[in-house]
């Protein structure tokens, strides 16, 4: 008799890597440190992150995306209030440094370090943000995509009939809200390609997004309900015979530069240039073994490197 065996689709995992250290950062003591008293929490912590993301969600390949550009030139030459709160101090002759607590910068350079001698794809893009990385190579991608981020602005990219979803972190990441079209449905009453003109209009105090004035989410979703998006909410601020209240759309009206721009700020870019021959398969050994050795006597990386490697062997 013959058996039919069902192939499993390949999945493929997409690390919004800086929203992950921060976490670990904030969520390990910073009593966690290297044998020369350098703390390494968010290192160990990242570390203990991947391995439980691997273990619980068994992708196939994983790609850490970086943030080469916290923040473009092009999204604040657009609004340039975009992340304005973020910036620790003006360097006009090059990019803004954001403002990060003095004992996690240390450690980004060795998260990099390790996750290369590990072999885990990392990737970051000139001129661009972890998400930018994240909505190109979800959208080159050829079957499924969990996105792990902390990041409501990836959203956006939910896709159950391509079989994109976001894994949002509850509580580290052992409770993750699995966010995919019929959650956001639920919350928000809009899909993923719904959620840009939902989060323009709200605004973002976070990233500087003013949003329109009087508008809120529950207000937002309302309008998208309404009129479908934000072309047909504009539309209705000409047609007087819209059912747009007096206030609403004279705040629409007034935001109308805001709006114009905003779309291209919120969505994120697609068209990144990364590499085609990126080969993001999750490595079962070191890929240099004696530097992953070396970097973890340095920082005393040991039980969460282990971990990992345990987790990657198996």
């Amino acid at each position: 008799m013959m058996r039919c065996v069902t192939q499993r689709t390949p999945r493929l995992m997409l690390l919004d890597t800086a929203s992950l250290y921060f976490r670990a950062y904030f969520g390990v003591p910073e009593s966690v440190r290297a044998p020369d008293g350098t703390p390494v929490n968010a290192v160990r912590g990242l570390l203990d992150f991947i391995a439980r993301l691997v273990q619980d969600h068994r992708p196939d390949s994983l790609v850490a995306c970086m943030d080469a550009d916290w923040r473009p030139q092009w999204r604040v030459d657009l609004i340039p209030t975009y992340k304005a709160h973020r910036v620790a101090e003006e360097t006009p002759s090059g990019p803004d440094t954001e403002e990060v607590p003095d004992t996690l910068s240390p450690q980004v350079p060795i998260i990099e370090d390790v996750l290369d001698a590990l072999g885990i794809a990392r990737l970051g893009a000139a001129g661009y943000e972890a998400d930018d990385v994240i909505g190109t190579l979800t959208d080159r991608a050829t079957g499924p995509v969990d996105i792990v981020t902390g990041d409501r602005d990836l959203y956006q990219l939910v896709d159950d009939v391509r079989g994109v979803r976001v894994l949002y972190p509850l509580k580290g990441v052992g409770t993750l809200q699995l966010t995919d079209e019929a959650a956001l449905r639920e919350k928000y009453g809009v899909d993923g390609s719904g959620y840009v003109d939902l989060a323009l209009l709200r605004g973002d105090p976070s990233d500087g997004l003013p949003g329109v004035p009087g508008i809120g989410e529950k207000t937002a979703a309302k309008l998208l309900a309404a009129h479908g998006d934000l072309a047909g909410i504009m539309a209705a601020v000409d047609d007087l015979g819209s059912p747009l209240t007096p206030s609403q759309r004279k705040r629409l009206h007034e935001a109308r530069p805001y709006v114009a721009v905003a779309p291209k700020v919120v969505r994120v870019a697609k068209d990144v240039p990364v590499p085609d021959d990126l080969d993001a398969t999750l490595p079962r050994e070191p890929r240099d073994p004696e530097a992953l050795d070396a970097l973890a006597h340095q920082w005393g990386l040991g039980g969460a490197l282990q971990r990992l490697l345990v987790t990657l062997g198996n």
